[in-house]
């Protein structure tokens, strides 16, 4: 009998618990009747009543309901790689735990697994946030998809269906500091994308906020692409030429009492714009190397307090 893992990353969602979790029992009704759910719940170190409704749920649903409790909040991201790693499904899915993805599209997803596709992806091609959260989503997929990862489908994903294999070398990789779904697209298999329009979250509030996107745009590129570095290389090469040229021009103009005295406005200028150059490329390469650090201290990418 074929096993579906579900793997529901949860922070700060106790009012979602109790709402989610029985639109999942319901869908089920939709499947064939010989698959075997696995609900893998993993709490993100919240601070509010989530582990005690995710209690709940195991207490109705025993066999078939696994709750890990990490030890502080180590981001969605790797609460998706700690359900990963623990799931034991032939095929598993991800799925926020706020209902805004529609568990109904898990159905559509596991028949073309059934065909042997190991990747399932659905792609938001409507989104019903705010102006702000669509138009920075909007941008950051944009740019994954022209500067990282081109085999990204148009508006991304987050909700996904892939096989057992996948699960097994996304985790083997144990990378940190990345997006753990866009691993699976970095594998390159062929995968099948279903559009959706993403519903407006009406349980809860959402605790993705800037400051973490911010810090996922940054972590994404430097994951995926080096196009940062090169962005300094061209700039570099960029400003070398113009000084080449302007130090040509000012020779010539020297000679040719074309030039006065350089004054110190102009000077300062020049100073001030390399300077910001030099800055922000330090910044930037300091970002790559800061990844390399974390990654030869092989810490863990998260800390298990409790499984129940």
């Amino acid at each position: 009998m074929p096993k579906l893992s579900i793997i529901i990353p949860c922070y700060h969602n106790e009012l979602n618990i109790s709402v989610t979790s029985q639109e999942l029992i319901r869908n089920e009704e939709k499947f064939p009747k010989d698959v075997v759910f696995e609900y893998l719940m993993i709490d993100d170190g919240s601070k509010d009543n989530t582990l005690t409704e995710l209690r709940k749920f195991k207490a109705m649903y025993q066999y078939k309901v696994k709750i890990i409790k990490l030890s502080r909040n180590f981001g969605a991201y790797n609460a998706v790689l700690a359900g990963m790693k623990h799931a034991t499904g032939d095929c598993n899915v991800v799925i926020a735990a706020d209902l805004q993805d529609p568990p109904e599209l898990m159905v559509n997803m596991y028949d073309y697994w059934l065909k042997g596709v190991k990747l399932v992806v659905a792609n938001r091609q409507e989104r019903e946030d705010g102006f702000v959260s669509r138009m920075f989503a909007n941008q950051y997929q944009k740019l994954m998809r022209k500067y990282a990862l081109p085999n990204l489908p148009k508006g991304g994903f987050d909700y996904c269906l892939f096989d057992k294999q996948l699960r097994d070398q996304v985790v083997s990789i144990n990378e940190k500091n990345t997006n753990t779904l866009y691993m699976l697209a970095w594998l390159k298999y062929d995968f099948v994308a279903i559009p959706y329009t993403r519903r407006k979250r009406e349980i809860g509030k959402s605790m993705w906020t800037f400051n973490k996107k911010i810090q996922l745009f940054i972590d994404s590129f430097v994951s995926f692409s080096y196009a940062p570095l090169r962005l300094i290389t061209i700039a570099g090469l960029t400003l070398g030429v113009l000084a080449f040229l302007y130090s040509i021009f000012v020779i010539i103009g020297k000679f040719m009492g074309l030039i006065p005295v350089a004054g110190w406005t102009a000077m300062m200028v020049v100073f001030l714009i390399i300077s910001s150059f030099q800055m922000i490329s330090l910044g930037i390469i300091g970002e790559y190397m800061w990844r390399n650090l974390e990654a030869s201290r092989n810490r863990p990418n998260f800390i298990i307090e409790e499984m129940i």
